[in-house]
């Protein structure tokens, strides 16, 4: 994953949520890189793999939850 935030090596799992904010699948991803650099309103950008995995390749941008996880 990419965050502007968060240091390399911080491991977060990421929730989809639908419309209503009920979570529908997760993924444990570990930040690597920096960004998304041009929309701010984002807070991570998603390896190809998680987003499949979170089935968000056609969505593109979707709401999640993100935790990070302790050490």
């Amino acid at each position: 994953a990419a965050s502007r935030d968060l240091p390399f090596g911080t491991r977060v799992r990421v929730t989809r949520l639908d419309g209503e904010g009920q979570p529908m699948a997760s993924v444990i991803v570990r930040v690597n890189d920096r960004g998304p650099h041009r929309d701010h309103s984002r807070i991570l950008d998603l390896s190809r793999a998680a987003a499949e995995a979170l089935d968000m390749i056609r969505a593109g941008v979707v709401d999640i939850r993100a935790e990070i996880l302790a050490e």
